[in-house]
């Protein structure tokens, strides 16, 4: 890929250079973006012939950020009690996304460690507010985040935590202090219950000293990535509602937390607005006071659909597919929790066409480990070969998080797109077909 040719072109669109390593080569990404301001944006198919990229392209929808973002800012309300749509930033940390979903109206935002906080504030300062909901911190953190940053907000599953927090901000009596409760996750694609929250059969004196401590004292709980159940969240909320009539404690927060599904194939849940149904419905059982907020902490939901990876076919044995990218790049949940994602394939110019015959191939990554592998099956042109490219969609969520540098292939560029996704859980089918055909 001729880097001159990029950096001319580069003013007229918007391309982010994630390769930092070789920025003298490139025109700066905050140069670009205002260069490229009220710029028209460009399209995959468009980049594809135009770049013939050899390193891994994330496209980014600002369409599709703004649409996820503005249906859970409507739907998450209730009649009785005020609301907060928190971004779970670790979904997806990108300084370009942060900004569309800030524009989009998040102004809420969960992080997880002192670099999630200091990118928050450095990108919004005190417009947006923070909360330190990794249920177990380093004193050093819990220091930093109270003092210099002004958060107030943490979560906690042990009484050695509480004890922590309260030492380290020296008994404060401003916190937000949420306890953390290990709830069923069997119908969640990524089980988080294992590493972390209180069994509530355990909670009771726990959630007690909480609330005696605390300013404002509040219940979280996740029912998994993934959740392809809305039921799952009625049932957290039941245990919610026995373990609170037991403590008999004042809640000023509910935090439902994440697990909000996208669309994958083989893997597509119920309609959205389905949770939030049974989750209203749930939540008025527990009679809470009209004082007490409501909490959900949107990752995957906000982000998946508004990102895909881009990756050049390098070789092939019978039915599997060596990549420029893999598992220890962006495909990480391609390879281990073995997702299966959207696929487009294309071919440039010069050769035969495409296949429309389909068949099932599997992918390895670029690196010399063997572990590197993405069983699939993705379903493909059956003649695909080397120089082919595929489009994986729903990489916006935790592909760019979970990159590594593992054998030096840490190259890739990002580019903001005006394509529809290639599934969406918030287009109607024929919405989504005029939207492609528009960006085409």
């Amino acid at each position: 890929m001729e880097q001159e040719p990029e950096q001319d072109r580069a003013v007229n669109t918007k391309v982010h250079y994630l390769d930092f390593s070789q920025k003298e080569n490139f025109t700066s990404s905050k140069k670009l973006e205002e260069d490229s301001e009220n710029s028209a944006l460009t399209t995959v198919k468009k980049e594809i012939f135009t770049l013939k990229p050899s390193i891994p392209v994330y496209f980014i929808r600002p369409a599709a950020i703004k649409r996820a973002a503005q249906f859970f800012l409507q739907n998450f309300q209730s009649q009785s009690n005020k609301s907060d749509v928190l971004y779970s930033v670790k979904s997806n940390p990108d300084v370009v996304v942060l900004r569309h979903l800030f524009d989009s109206g998040i102004r809420h935002f969960d992080v997880a460690s002192l670099v999630e906080i200091k990118l928050i504030r450095e990108l919004f300062d005190k417009e947006a507010k923070m909360y330190f909901m990794h249920p177990v911190k380093s004193r050093e953190s819990i220091f930093e985040a109270y003092y210099n940053f002004g958060i107030r907000d943490f979560s906690l599953d042990s009484f050695d935590e509480l004890k922590k927090i309260l030492e380290v901000t020296n008994n404060a009596r401003d916190l937000g202090l949420h306890v953390r409760l290990a709830i069923p996750n069997s119908h969640s694609a990524i089980d988080l219950s294992r590493k972390f929250g209180i069994l509530p059969s355990k909670a009771i004196a726990l959630v007690r000293k909480a609330r005696m401590a605390a300013k404002n004292f509040g219940i979280c709980f996740h029912v998994g990535s993934q959740c392809m159940d809305p039921a799952q969240y009625r049932t957290a909320l039941t245990i919610t509602k026995d373990l609170l009539e037991k403590s008999k404690v004042k809640l000023d927060v509910l935090d439902i937390g994440g697990g909000f599904p996208s669309s994958y194939p083989g893997m597509t849940p119920p309609n959205l607005q389905s949770y939030f149904d049974e989750i209203f419905d749930s939540i008025a059982q527990l009679n809470l006071d009209p004082s007490c907020r409501l909490w959900c902490e949107p990752g995957r939901a906000l982000v998946a659909e508004a990102g895909s990876l881009l990756v050049r076919v390098e070789g092939r044995k019978d039915n599997m597919l060596f990549l420029n990218d893999g598992t220890y790049g962006g495909l990480f949940d391609a390879g281990v929790p073995g997702f299966i994602y959207p696929t487009n394939c294309l071919r440039i110019k010069g050769k035969t066409d495409l296949s429309e015959n389909k068949a099932p191939f599997g992918f390895y990554g670029p690196t010399c480990d063997s572990l590197d592998v993405m069983k699939g099956p993705f379903q493909l042109p059956e003649n695909i070969s080397e120089g082919d490219y595929i489009e994986i969609g729903q990489l916006g969520a935790y592909s760019r998080s979970i990159r590594t540098e593992f054998n030096g292939f840490d190259k890739n560029l990002q580019i903001e797109v005006s394509d529809a996704p290639l599934v969406s859980m918030y287009l109607e089918g024929k919405e989504q077909k005029e939207e492609k055909e528009i960006s085409i």
